[in-house]
Parts: C-alpha cells; sequence; structure tokens
C-alpha cells in the first residue's frame, strides 16, 4: 500500500486503493488506520483521501542521505564512458541548473566544463533537456518566467519560454535530448532521463563528444537510453 500511494501523484481514496490492490476494503481501513498511527499516511478528511505522511517522508529523507542515486549511478556512468569512448555524466536538477554528481572522462578525449558539483543551465544541456521535457508545462513555466531566465553561454539555444517549447516537445517525441555547442562551442551531448517510479525525472545521463568526430548519434542515444533504463531499473524497481 506505502509503494502504491508513493506511485501516485496525490492522495488517493481508500477505495481506490483496495480496487488498484485486490485487497477487501476492511483490510485496507484497518492497515490505513495502522499507519496513520505511526505517521506512514496521513487522512485528509474534507477530500475523504490518503496521502503519505512525515514518516513515509523521514524515510525518504533516510534513502537520500546514504546517496544512493551517485553510489549506484556511479559504475552505470563509467561503464557507459568505457562503452562508448567518450565521457559520460549524471545530473540532477536543481532550480532552472542541473548539478553534476557523477563525472566519468574519457581518456584521450576534450576537457569539459562539466565535473561534480558543477552547476549548468538546465535549458542548455542535453541532461536539463531530458528532464525538463518530462515536467508539467506550468512547472516549466514557473522555472522560466521571462526571458531573464535564460542564461547564455555560446550564443545559441533558447533565449524565452517560446523558444524552450518546441525543443522540449522533440525531446518526448524522441525520447532523448541533445545540444550542439550551446554549452561548449564544438562539442555535441545526448541525454536520457532516469524516471522514478511515478515517472518523475529523478536524474538523467549523457555522453558529450566532438562536434567533428565521426560518431553515430543513434549508437550514442543507444547506451545512454540502456544506462538510464537500468538506472531506473535499480533505483526505482521500473
Amino acid at each position: 500500500m506505502l509503494g502504491y500511494l508513493a506511485r501516485q501523484r496525490g492522495p488517493v481514496a481508500a477505495r481506490t486503493i483496495a480496487d488498484a490492490l485486490g485487497i477487501p476494503r476492511s483490510t485496507v481501513y484497518h492497515l490505513l488506520a495502522a499507519m496513520a498511527a505511526h505517521g506512514f499516511v496521513v487522512h485528509l478528511e474534507a477530500e475523504r483521501r490518503w496521502g503519505l505522511g512525515t514518516a513515509a517522508f523521514e524515510l525518504a529523507g533516510g534513502f537520500a542521505r546514504q546517496e544512493p542515486l551517485a553510489r549506484i549511478g556511479r559504475p552505470l556512468v563509467a561503464a557507459l564512458a568505457d562503452r562508448v569512448g567518450e565521457s559520460a555524466h549524471l545530473a540532477v536538477m536543481t532550480g532552472r541548473d542541473v548539478l553534476y554528481i557523477v563525472e566519468e572522462r574519457a581518456p584521450r578525449r576534450p576537457a569539459l566544463v562539466t565535473d561534480v558539483g558543477v552547476r549548468l543551465p538546465a535549458h542548455l544541456t542535453a541532461t536539463g533537456r531530458a528532464m525538463l521535457a518530462l515536467l508539467p508545462a506550468a512547472q516549466v513555466r514557473a522555472l522560466f518566467p521571462d526571458a531573464g531566465a535564460f542564461a547564455d553561454r555560446t550564443g545559441r539555444g533558447p533565449r524565452r519560454l517560446s523558444e524552450l517549447r518546441p525543443v522540449l516537445q522533440r525531446v518526448r517525441a524522441a525520447g532523448h535530448a541533445a545540444e550542439d555547442g550551446e554549452v561548449t562551442t564544438r562539442l555535441r551531448s545526448v541525454g536520457v532521463a532516469v524516471r522514478d517510479h511515478a515517472g518523475w525525472p529523478a536524474a538523467a545521463v549523457a555522453v558529450t563528444w566532438p562536434a567533428d568526430a565521426d560518431r553515430d548519434e543513434q549508437v550514442l542515444v543507444a547506451a545512454v537510453t540502456d544506462a538510464a533504463s537500468t538506472l531506473s531499473r535499480r533505483l526505482y524497481a521500473r
């Protein structure tokens, strides 16, 4: 039941829980009452719905403190870099930026601006676009309310929301994001989001390579997609 509640976008009725899980309603109410007594769920009386409580939040905080994303992601990113022979990264969203938490440099490849702890504008990076494409339109609009929210690095990339929207539409249609010289000139990247149990973007994996290198982009996309899907399965059983 906790797992089911965690996968929902908001609180749900007890009847919905019973129907979804095939559990008698009397059992559902009994278990909900027991979990509510310990703070794992909370009853919203006005809405007649149940949602996760503070004790569940504390469990999530303990999980986050153990840094599972970086711990589990690090060997996958290293394997990705070895597989394609290009530098690979793992990043998370923080505000309208991406924060790099794992960086694996491939030998004899160009130096990159990305590194662990570095922040870059999400709307310019492949990792950021992969995650932004999975957010509701209202949330993207809140992150980028006006032209002042669009940082610039190389003179390329969207500079207003009306230019970002079609970029994100292409990401959703393709299943991956790309950028070409918008972070660093003469470098390209492709990125794929790591989805959590509810389908939200928890992180994104990407590879970066020289724009003049003879690389098959679809081969790189397939490798990045495989790494992102594996990380999602290991973290969230997706």
